[in-house]
């Protein structure tokens, strides 16, 4: 059975008007049109409300696909799934830069479009208490997956806010005594932009290097740290090669010497254990749309003991205790926590279930010759697979693989045809750093998606290196250090 159609038996019973519970997990979660579909999934497309009616239901209604009710205005079209209006999909493997929407999330997004309307700031009739008290749970969740206290987790709109508000409000609220900020070169590029703007500022900062295999060298950060540091950011888990840094030793000697300890968790959270007070971490950053939840959602860890403060970077309301002012919106924030409570309950079968598709495509990708896995094996989140394919170009064989949605790097760069600064800061050349393609697997990840990538890059790989002079002069055995090359 795929891993997929298991999400078939924890769909809601009794919805109304879009009843995910008989919707095949396959229409949400493969592609309709994709290179293996035709071998592995039928998926219905779904059209017009008109044709559905009372009698519609069937001995196999699990396997059709239901229509809104009779007279309803609506076209319930799911996304990505229609081939007349969207067309034929690639086989998807960017989790980093996003991940689908579980279907369990949007069903509890739903309700809060329809009846559950009310501003949760409103606090002196029903409809403010009902979505204020759904806010309420769905921050419960998102503490509880990193053994926060719920009044230590401040709602924003993603990733990149939070590390703004991270950096620039710790920075200027101790900035008097304090002008001093610790990183990394292969942070992600909005901490790398803040602390280029705190540098205009008058803020002193600190590029860590890292080794060839990604990670932080510990001697390296305590010789960094002085009497005027005031915040040390490091990445959890990197966006582009996934090595997860040694946060637990990061933290132990940031507690040490009395300075606050930041991470950005976008890629972590949910995915590897983290424990905020056994790793002393003071301040982290979430995304929901990296864990099957909704886009535009957030939220930013701030520790109350020992205290944390940090000078607010959007002033209004006084909203979420007058750190991110602003009004919520219930859909967005009840998404992130269901997405987070999933997390939780299925953390163990997602994990055996990424890491036994990223060994499998990892060593398939790796036993084609002049081909290297970028960063650590060990330490890593076994989701991300970077991998580098000498004498190819990494934007070719993307063209070239138009049956699967991959990317050369971080989305958030992807319009720059330079070359990965994370992949240089770990030795890479230019040519090297060019020929690598970032793998993302996923909850919804099935093996035969993995089966057909793995065949689709051997063949093209091998097809792009036919068209390379330089493959054949190493073929031929030449050393191509020893030769001059002529400009022009």
């Amino acid at each position: 059975m795929f891993r997929s159609q298991l999400i078939h038996r924890v769909l809601p019973a009794n919805k109304h008007l879009l009843n995910l519970r008989s919707v095949s997990s396959t229409a949400f979660l493969s592609t309709s049109q994709s290179p293996i579909s035709n071998a592995s999934v039928k998926s219905t497309p779904i059209h017009s409300a008109a044709a559905a009616g009372a009698g519609a239901a069937s001995a196999n209604a699990s396997s059709t696909i239901p229509q809104p009710p009779k007279g309803s205005s609506i076209e319930f079209k799911l996304s990505k799934r229609d081939p007349n209006q969207f067309g034929s999909r690639p086989i998807y493997l960017d989790m980093q830069a996003t991940t689908p929407t579980d279907p369990r999330v949007l069903d509890k997004m739903l309700q809060f479009y329809t009846g559950l309307y009310g501003n949760p700031h409103s606090s002196t009739h029903a409809y403010g208490w009902e979505t204020d008290k759904a806010i309420e749970e769905a921050r419960t969740h998102v503490a509880n997956l990193i053994h926060a206290d719920p009044k230590e987790i401040i709602f924003t709109s993603g990733a990149t806010e939070c590390n703004n508000m991270a950096l620039k409000g710790v920075a200027r609220f101790y900035g008097k005594t304090k002008k001093h900020i610790i990183t990394s070169q292969t942070e992600h590029k909005c901490v790398l932009d803040s602390c280029r703007r705190l540098q205009e500022e008058g803020f002193e900062i600190t590029y860590l290097p890292v080794d060839k295999e990604g990670l932080i060298n510990m001697e390296d950060l305590e010789k960094a740290i002085r009497k005027d540091t005031c915040l040390v950011s490091i990445m959890a888990v990197n966006n582009e090669i996934g090595v997860i840094q040694p946060l637990e030793e990061i933290g132990k000697l940031c507690r040490k010497n009395k300075v606050f300890f930041h991470t950005d968790a976008a890629q972590a959270y949910g995915k590897i254990p983290i424990d905020v007070n056994k790793l002393h971490i003071d301040l982290m950053s979430i995304s929901s749309h990296k864990i099957y939840g909704p886009m535009g959602m957030g939220a930013l860890y701030v520790r109350r003991r020992p205290r944390v403060r940090i000078e607010p970077i959007i002033n209004g309301g006084g909203q979420e205790r007058g750190l991110r002012s602003g009004t919520l919106a219930p859909p967005l924030v009840a998404g992130f926590g269901e997405a987070a409570r999933l997390m939780a309950s299925e953390y163990d079968a997602d994990h055996a279930h990424i890491l036994k598709l990223a060994n499998k495509l990892m060593d398939n990708l790796l036993s084609i010759e002049h081909t290297q896995l970028n960063g650590s094996r060990e330490q890593r989140f076994p989701g991300c697979v970077n991998v580098s394919f000498a004498y190819v170009e990494g934007e070719s064989l993307l063209m070239a693989l138009k049956d699967v949605a991959l990317s050369s790097g971080s989305a958030c760069t992807s319009a720059s045809l330079e070359p990965s600064y994370v992949l240089h800061a770990l030795g890479a050349d230019d040519a090297l750093a060019h020929s690598s393609i970032r793998f993302g697997i996923g909850r919804f990840t099935t093996e035969e998606e993995v089966d057909y990538v793995i065949d689709a890059i051997t063949q093209r790989v091998n097809f792009l290196r036919e068209l390379s002079p330089l493959y054949e002069m190493v073929k031929e055995g030449i050393d191509l250090n020893s030769i001059e090359w002529a400009g022009h």
